[in-house]
C-alpha cells in the first residue's frame, strides 16, 4: 500500500510551487529572529549613577563627590546605587569650599532616594532607564525574558494540538498576530507589570508560529527537499532575523520605537494567506478529502505535471486516516529501557543547549566591542554553523558530530576567560518525544537571563557555567545511540533492537527494517546474536 509521499510523488520534489512555498515558509520565520532576542537592546542597561538634586546649589567639585567611588575589578568605579547622605553634604559643602581635603570614608551612605541619572549615549531609552530596573530591582529586566520564555514554553506545549485540531494555516497565521498584535500593544506600556504581560503573550505567539510553519513546511515540501527546509530553510531564515536586530536597533535608539518597527514587519505577512494552502496530508486525516486533492492538482497545475484520474484509493485513506488516530500517552518516552535512555539524556541536553544558546545571545552587550557588531556577528555566525552542522551530519556519524561540536563549544567557552580583555525516537512516539524535549529546552531558556547576570558578580562567571554544562552535554551525546545510515524506527519493538553504544562499521552497510519489524542488511536479516555495534 503506497504511503502519502509515494502518492503525491507525481508532482515532483523541486517544481515552481515548492521553490515557492519554500521561501515564503522560510520568510516567515524572520520575525523570530528578533522578537525573542529583542530584549537585548529594549531592555539594555545604560551607564547611571544616583541623581543628585539641582536645588542643593552644589559646586562642581562637590557634585563629583558625592557618589562614593568603588573599586571594580582593576577599576575605580562610581558606585550605581549609593550616595553620601546629601544632608551632610549639603552642610560640609558650606563650611568647606574644597572637598578634596576631607576625609569622605566615614560619611554615611544612603540610597538613590531621587532616582538615578541614565547616560544617552548609547540609548535614548530602554524599559530599565524609563521604569528604573536597577539596584535592588535589577532582577526585573532578566524576569520579563524569563516571562516571555514561560509565553515560549505554554505555546510549544499547546500548538502542536491546536494545529492538529484547527489545521497548521489557520494557527500560522493566527499566531502570527498573536505576536504582531501584541508586540505592538507593548509599545504603549504603561509600566513594567503591563509589559511583562504582553511579553508573556508575544512568547506565546511567536513559537506557536515557528512550530506551525515549521509543520506545514515539513508536509507540503517533497521528502527530499524537507531535510533541507526543516535545517537550512527554517534555521538560516530565523539568523537572517537576528542579524536583522542590530540594523534596526542602531538606527532607532528609543526602545518604544524600535519595538514598534519591529512589530510593524509582521503586517507584511498579511499577504503570504493566499499564497500558503492547508496542508493536504492534514486535510486527509481529517476526512476532507475533496479539498486535499483539489489542493494537489493546483499544485500540479503550477507545476506543469498531470495529475492521476484518482489520487486516493479508498484503502489507502483508510490507512492513512488510521495511522494518524494511533496515540500514545507521555508513559511510553520512559517504559522501556532504550527510550527511557534517550528521553533523560535529550532532556539534560536540551536544557543546557538553549540555555547555553539564549545566555550567549543575551549576554552580547557585556561583551568587549560594540554592542551592535556583537550581536550582528552573534547571529551571522549562525549560518556558516547551520550550513556546517547540515553538512556533517548528512555524512558522518550524528552522535560523535554531535558530541564533537558540544565538546568543542564548550572548551572555546572555558578558554574565554584567558582571553585579555529528533531522530533517535520511533515514528509512534517521535513528535511527542521532540514535543517534551522541546519543553525541557524552554526550562532552560527561562533560567537563561539569569546566566548572564552573574556576569554582574564575575565577568567570566556565565562563560565558565555555559562551557562546563556544554562539555557535559557533549559527554552525554556519546550515550546515545546512533542514527547515521540507519532507519528510523517506526516502532516501540523496532526501537528496543538498537542497542549498545557502539555505531563502529555502520556506516559500511546498510539496514532497514523488514515487515516483521527486524533489522536487515543487504538484503540479510540481523541474527538475534549478531554484535549490535
Amino acid at each position: 500500500m503506497r504511503n502519502y509521499d509515494e502518492i503525491t510523488a507525481f508532482l515532483g520534489g523541486w517544481g515552481p510551487y515548492q521553490r515557492l512555498i519554500f521561501f515564503l515558509l522560510s520568510a516567515s520565520i524572520f520575525p523570530n529572529g528578533f522578537s525573542g532576542l529583542s530584549i537585548v537592546f529594549i531592555g539594555g542597561i545604560p551607564e547611571y549613577r544616583c541623581s543628585i538634586p539641582g536645588n542643593l546649589n552644589l559646586s562642581e567639585p562637590w557634585k563629583n563627590k558625592t557618589i562614593p567611588l568603588v573599586r571594580k575589578g582593576a577599576e575605580l568605579q562610581y558606585c550605581k546605587c549609593r550616595r553620601y547622605r546629601l544632608d551632610v553634604i549639603k552642610n560640609l559643602s558650606e563650611t568647606f569650599p574644597d572637598p578634596d581635603f576631607l576625609n569622605f570614608s566615614e560619611i554615611e551612605r544612603e540610597p538613590c532616594l531621587d532616582g538615578w541619572e541614565y547616560s544617552k549615549e548609547q540609548y535614548i531609552s530602554t524599559i530599565v532607564s524609563e521604569w528604573d530596573l536597577v539596584c535592588n530591582e535589577d532582577w526585573k529586566a532578566p524576569f520579563s525574558t524569563s516571562l516571555f520564555f514561560i509565553g515560549v514554553l505554554l505555546g510549544s506545549f499547546i500548538s502542536g494540538q491546536l494545529s492538529d485540531k484547527f489545521g497548521r494555516k489557520i494557527i500560522l497565521f493566527g499566531t502570527m498576530a498573536v505576536q504582531c498584535v501584541f508586540s505592538i500593544l507593548q509599545v504603549f506600556s504603561p509600566n513594567w507589570e503591563v509589559f511583562c504581560l504582553l511579553n508573556f503573550l508575544v512568547g506565546l505567539g511567536q513559537i506557536s508560529n515557528y512550530v506551525a510553519a515549521f509543520v506545514l513546511g515539513s508536509e507540503i515540501l517533497g521528502k527530499s527537499i524537507r531535510v533541507i527546509y526543516c535545517t537550512l530553510g527554517v534555521c538560516i531564515s530565523y539568523a537572517i532575523g537576528y542579524m536583522l536586530l542590530p540594523l534596526f536597533a542602531y538606527f532607532i535608539r528609543s526602545w518604544r520605537m524600535l519595538l514598534l518597527a519591529l512589530s510593524l514587519s509582521g503586517l507584511i505577512y498579511i499577504p503570504l494567506w493566499w499564497f500558503i494552502p492547508e496542508s493536504p496530508r492534514w486535510l486527509i486525516t481529517k476526512g476532507r478529502v475533496k479539498e486535499a486533492e483539489e489542493i494537489l492538482r493546483f499544485i500540479a497545475k503550477k507545476n506543469g505535471v498531470t495529475a492521476p484520474e484518482v489520487l486516493f484509493s479508498d484503502l489507502e485513506l483508510e490507512d492513512m486516516r488510521a495511522k494518524s488516530e494511533q496515540s500514545y500517552a507521555i508513559i511510553h518516552l520512559v517504559r522501556t529501557c532504550n527510550i527511557r535512555a534517550v528521553t533523560i539524556i535529550n532532556i539534560l541536553m536540551w536544557m543546557i543547549l538553549t540555555a547555553g544558546y539564549f545566555g550567549l545571545s543575551l549576554n552580547t552587550p557585556n561583551l568587549h566591542g560594540d554592542d551592535y557588531l556583537n550581536c550582528f556577528f552573534s547571529a551571522a555566525i549562525e549560518v556558516p554553523a547551520y550550513t556546517a552542522a547540515w553538512f556533517f551530519l548528512q555524512r558522518c556519524s550524528r552522535r560523535f558530530t554531535l558530541s564533537s561540536a558540544l565538546l568543542f563549544g564548550g572548551v572555546v567557552l572555558l578558554l574565554i576567560q584567558f582571553v585579555p580583555s529528533a531522530e533517535l525516537y520511533p515514528t509512534a512516539v517521535r513528535n511527542m518525544g521532540v514535543g517534551v524535549c522541546s519543553m525541557a529546552s524552554r526550562m532552560g531558556s527561562i533560567v537563561s537571563p539569569y546566566i548572564f547576570y552573574l556576569g554582574v558578580h564575575h565577568k567570566f562567571l556565565p562563560f565558565t557555567l555555559m562551557g562546563i554544562l556544554t562539555a557535559l552535554s557533549g559527554i552525554l551525546a556519546l550515550f546515545l545511540p546512533e542514527t547515521f545510515n540507519l532507519p528510523l524506527p517506526d516502532t516501540i519493538e523496532q526501537m528496543q533492537k538498537i542497542k549498545g553504544f557502539k555505531c563502529r562499521g555502520m556506516h559500511k552497510n546498510h539496514y532497514h527494517f523488514d515487515k516483521e519489524g527486524k533489522l536487515e542488511r543487504n538484503g540479510q536479516k540481523k541474527e538475534e546474536n549478531e554484535p549490535s555495534n
